[in-house]
């Protein structure tokens, strides 16, 4: 079964694409990845979006025109590609609401009914709500894909996605119970302790390009700092570093997610505006709390190997900062499992929608924090009569992902 998957995560620069056609024998699910891309956002829809995050307040008349919009852009992104039998679109997250420590919602953006009109094959969206509703963070979703992609590998080997946000995924019997920063903290500030050799975690650790790209965009109108040429000149701030590295968030036990609505450049101003650091100095600075707080979580659970994707690998200056403040552990791009490090994330929703398409649940409660496992997302038919597949009989164990020759219409992603 062919699925495309479809996401624009916590960057929201463009909408990242991949084909890949599953099978699923003996307990192995093997991907076929025939397509990846990245379509990018009209200037004048990215200016409407950014304007429309946090902590800005738009009305409910902006948030339709939204969906909408973004909608008709996922729906040309998804012309653009190889034909699928099923669509997964994760949409635009607008707002993900975290409350205490706990999500109370989430807001995705991008209506499936634009893309099963122009595709005419069913659209699974909407993944999130589900795993919130049953006492989920909602995030990492990826972790599901994850695990199977990590499974059976040698030695303590963990994921780490670096986007907007950064997400850590550690497979079960890797994982080290975080120690309290304060003995008198407040429970209300702690998920509950992850137990070593019991289940498997996910988490946000922090913002990855986030604050990065609202400090480039506010300097100079760019998206981002491309090739870290900025932050290569600049030199680490180290007082301001420690502020930052103050977060109450970094303290937190998982599960725990976290979004635009905190790590925003308002809450950036707050702590660099007494400073008056250049550009290239902010970007030294914020690349080193991007290293360091993934970095910690990496030493706490004693990894030897980390598996990294998203489009922060493309930035040499934070990648160098990883390796060196990540111990003993190798770092690694997710290329070497078959995953193109660009394009990880569109592959994982491809693989989220053919668990739904098969009745199979894609969340791993010890990740999200969810009361059990669930089906993810809402099924949008495409022309004619709803046809899915026979519900599978069985979850897969592991799963194999190859790459066929690179389609002529298919763009890097980035």
């Amino acid at each position: 079964m062919r699925v495309l998957g479809l996401i624009s995560g916590t960057s929201h620069d463009g909408i990242d694409s991949a084909v890949v056609d599953w099978s699923l024998s003996g307990g192995v699910l093997t991907g076929v990845v025939e397509h990846t891309g990245e379509t990018p956002y009209d200037p004048e829809l990215r200016a409407r979006l950014v304007a429309a995050l946090p902590p800005h307040r738009i009305g409910v008349d902006e948030v339709c025109r939204l969906d909408t919009l973004i909608g008709r852009a996922f729906a040309d992104a998804a012309a653009r590609c190889p034909a699928a039998d099923l669509v997964c679109s994760h949409g635009q997250t607008l707002f993900h609401w975290v409350e205490d420590g706990r999500a109370r919602g989430t807001l995705q953006l991008g209506q499936p009914a634009w893309i099963a009109e122009r595709l005419g094959v069913p659209v699974v969206s909407d993944l999130r709500a589900r795993d919130v509703s049953a006492g989920g963070q909602g995030a990492p979703l990826v972790s599901a894909f994850d695990l199977l992609l990590l499974a059976g590998l040698p030695g303590r080997t963990g994921a780490l996605n670096l986007g907007g946000i950064a997400n850590l995924t550690v497979p079960a019997g890797l994982t080290v119970p975080a120690v309290r920063s304060s003995p008198d903290a407040p429970d209300g500030e702690h998920g509950p302790a992850i137990v070593h050799g019991m289940s498997a975690a996910a988490y946000d650790t922090g913002p990855a390009s986030a604050l990065m790209d609202a400090a480039v965009l506010a300097a100079t109108g760019g998206p981002y700092d491309e090739d870290g040429r900025l932050a290569a000149a600049g030199k680490v701030c180290e007082p301001l570093l420690a502020e930052l590295l103050a977060e109450p968030y970094y303290r937190r036990l998982p599960p725990k997610s976290t979004g635009k609505e905190l790590f925003h450049l308002g809450y950036l101003d707050r702590f660099a505006a007494p400073y008056g650091l250049g550009l290239e100095d902010l970007l030294a600075t914020l690349a080193a709390l991007t290293a360091e707080t993934a970095a910690a979580e990496i030493r706490r659970h004693r990894l030897e190997t980390v598996v990294v994707s998203g489009g922060g690998t493309r930035n040499p200056v934070l990648m160098d900062m990883l390796r060196e403040r990540a111990g003993e552990a190798r770092v690694v791009p997710s290329d070497g499992l078959g995953a193109p490090a660009d394009a990880k994330e569109a592959i994982a929703f491809s693989f989220l929608g053919w668990m739904t398409a098969h009745g199979l649940p894609a969340t791993v409660p010890g990740c999200t924090g969810a009361s059990g496992p669930r089906v993810l997302g809402a099924v949008t038919p495409g022309r004619g009569p709803l046809r899915l597949p026979e519900p599978a009989r069985e979850a897969p164990a592991r799963l194999r992902l190859t790459r066929v020759r690179r389609h002529p219409a298919e763009t890097p992603a980035g």
